[in-house]
């Protein structure tokens, strides 16, 4: 196995991190482990030097996934491991995921089981993205948005430009390796508690996953979810063209302009492919 790298991102995560640390270097004694410490307010810091592990420290907070890519940025090994430092993430299961990853597969995510969700909402909430997620790429998603991952280094960073500076890093990475035929699998794991305060706020983040349905179709394949959403306007027009010729014998501005509607979505849906392949191309 190749240098492996593990990176945590973390605010505000020091007693959580001070039983985590410990853990993950006395199974990985070999690893480089990097704390990004999120503009945290704690001891963070102290508890990564008592623990003698690096800490890229933030001054005020910018994400977590911006935590990740400082993270993958500065990481020296060839494979790396993201898992969240709030006490989750079971270090036995990193050696889980670097079996599969040896097997030849390019990312190994943690896929949480339903008792292992944060509430029923965002059960839910998950098991809708995964079903979205497996009918746009035609592969089974067992679970979009675990954080716990291991990734070969190098096409990870492919893709670092693309991955937003908040929560929804895992899906935007996920879909990145299946547009680009980089193999991924899944393997199934139980989280834990968390420790501490979760960082997700209800409401501000509702909307915010509400656009992650959105950015898994964009980022996949745009007309899968354009192509649709034209023909529903164009049978809406059709439904009110027959309404309106059977009661006044006549064509609409509404029937007209459902027609205009569904052209205008298509050519967007067309154009967003064409900029969506342009995206993902690589250059030999």
């Amino acid at each position: 196995m190749n240098r492996l790298s593990i990176v945590l991102p973390a605010k505000n995560e020091a007693p959580a991190l001070a039983e985590l640390l410990p853990r993950l270097r006395a199974m990985h004694p070999d690893a480089e482990i990097i704390v990004v410490d999120d503009g945290s307010t704690d001891n963070t810091r102290d508890v990564c030097a008592n623990a003698g592990v690096q800490c890229l420290s933030s001054p005020y907070s910018m994400g977590n996934g911006a935590a990740i890519k400082r993270g993958a940025r500065m990481a020296t090994g060839d494979i790396l491991v993201f898992m969240d430092g709030d006490g989750q993430h079971a270090p036995a299961d990193v050696a889980r995921l670097l079996e599969k990853l040896e097997q030849g597969y390019d990312m190994v995510v943690g896929a949480r089981d339903w008792s292992s969700q944060a509430g029923v909402g965002r059960g839910v909430a998950n098991t809708l993205y995964n079903w979205l997620a497996s009918r746009m790429t035609g592969h089974h998603v067992a679970d979009l948005t675990s954080g716990f991952r291991a990734v070969r280094a190098e096409k990870f960073r492919e893709f670092i430009h693309l991955l937003p500076n908040g929560f929804s890093y895992p899906t935007t990475s996920t879909m990145a390796f299946f547009r680009s035929a980089y193999p991924v699998t899944y393997v199934p794991i139980t989280a834990a508690q968390r420790v501490g305060k979760s960082h997700i706020r209800p409401l501000h983040d509702g909307v915010r996953f509400l656009l992650i349905i959105f950015k898994i179709a964009t980022l996949y394949s745009p007309l899968k979810l354009f192509v649709p959403a034209s023909g529903v306007f164009f049978l809406l027009g059709l439904a009110n063209y027959a309404r309106t010729f059977f009661m006044y014998g006549r064509l609409t501005n509404m029937s007209t302009l459902m027609w205009s509607a569904a052209v205008i979505v298509f050519l967007i849906g067309l154009i967003s492919e064409q900029i969506t392949a342009l995206t993902y191309r690589r250059d030999v």
